[in-house]
């Protein structure tokens, strides 16, 4: 048995500080960044922000909003190939800002479906796939490690990206094996329950700097994967030197969820809740324990104003703290803890309880 005595800490127990800036506007700030990886040549240009691979949110209606803001999105793994190849003869996606997401049941299968529907796409059908994201909930089995090492070999010119874990010694293990970027961030969703399943995790602002800096010392790169519930979560993220954030909850809801609206609300679901279970398939190994929740929000809408929401809010912190860049935001950032008294009574008053 080992403790770890030193405290780590969440987005919730820290702010930024305001430092003086030279900054006169927000528009002043830049929020485009030009990222290269250590083994696809591919350059990502844009906002490096990327709506989740879940089912509510990582959709294609999703990427077509998130495309024209130059961001992200992990589509869910449950598209089949003739749902690709129909938005690939409509032209309604723009390759550069989508990944396709799998799984690794290839360790166990050869003729797993999201493995051989991405040898297909992009092998046979010749689609200009950028993205690969390797998905699993547990990243420290040596045979995720194995895998993407065939991933790797299998796609030598895609950006691969791998996890979840949220320790440094495995992201740079990893990035090693040929992950270009590592998906950092155990148990922080909205919807996600191993904390409490399975006493598992790490708190997440301290995990994203230790893996950021783990990860940039061989070249590679972080995303900040769950925990973000407001833009300025997202600029904390950002300022512990993540170099993409992951979103979730935050985008879900709206219209591009592409799921059922009743009563005026819409079901969200952590991809290892029973929901999801039973939609999509029970566990190979035959152990299945539910580490996700359901829960019903209301429906926002389009999420366009969502996503001027998240740029207006790291436009405000860049010039809080006289980042001209977002590229700039780790160097700029200096972080207070937070007296969890006073953070709790403003939880309280942003939910109305007090």
């Amino acid at each position: 048995m080992r403790l770890i005595e030193d405290t780590k800490l969440d987005y919730c127990d820290v702010l930024l500080v305001p430092k003086r800036s030279t900054l006169a506007s927000r528009r002043d700030v830049d929020l485009i960044r030009e990222i290269k990886f250590p083994h696809s040549s591919f350059i990502f240009k844009g906002i490096p922000i990327i709506a989740s691979n879940m089912d509510g949110v990582g959709t294609f209606t999703m990427s077509n909003v998130l495309t024209s803001y130059q961001m992200l999105t992990a589509i869910r793994k449950h598209y089949t190939h003739k749902d690709w190849a129909k938005i690939a003869d409509d032209k309604t996606v723009d390759f550069n800002y989508v990944a396709l997401s799998i799984g690794t049941d290839a360790i166990w299968d050869n003729k797993a479906h999201d493995y051989n529907l991405a040898l297909s796409l992009i092998k046979g059908m010749l689609l200009p796939i950028v993205y690969i994201c390797v998905d699993v909930a547990n990243g420290y089995q040596e045979n995720f490690v194995e895998f993407i090492k065939r991933v790797r070999t299998d796609f030598p010119d895609q950006v691969i990206i791998a996890g979840n874990v949220i320790t440094p010694q495995m992201v740079e293990e990893l990035i090693i094996s040929g992950a270009d970027i590592v998906k950092c961030g155990i148990g922080p969703g909205a919807v996600c329950t191993t904390r409490i399943k399975a006493g598992v995790g790490y708190p997440q602002f301290s995990g994203v700097i230790e893996c950021a800096d783990a990860a940039h010392g061989v070249g590679g790169t972080i995303i900040a994967d769950g925990g973000c519930t407001s833009p300025g979560d997202i600029a904390k993220a950002f300022g512990a030197g993540a170099d993409f954030v992951m979103l979730g909850s935050m985008l879900a809801g709206f219209k591009q969820s592409e799921q059922q609206v009743k009563e005026g609300k819409i079901q969200f679901y952590g991809m290892s809740s029973d929901v999801a279970v039973t939609k999509h398939g029970s566990r190979k190994d035959g152990y299945r324990s539910a580490e996700g929740r359901v829960v019903e929000i209301p429906f926002r809408g389009s999420v366009e104003k969502q996503i001027e929401d998240i740029i207006g809010g790291l436009r405000s912190a860049c010039t809080y703290i006289g980042a001209k860049r977002l590229k700039d935001m780790s160097r700029c950032a200096t972080f207070v803890k937070v007296n969890r008294t006073i953070n709790t009574w403003l939880e309280a008053y942003d939910t109305g309880e007090t």
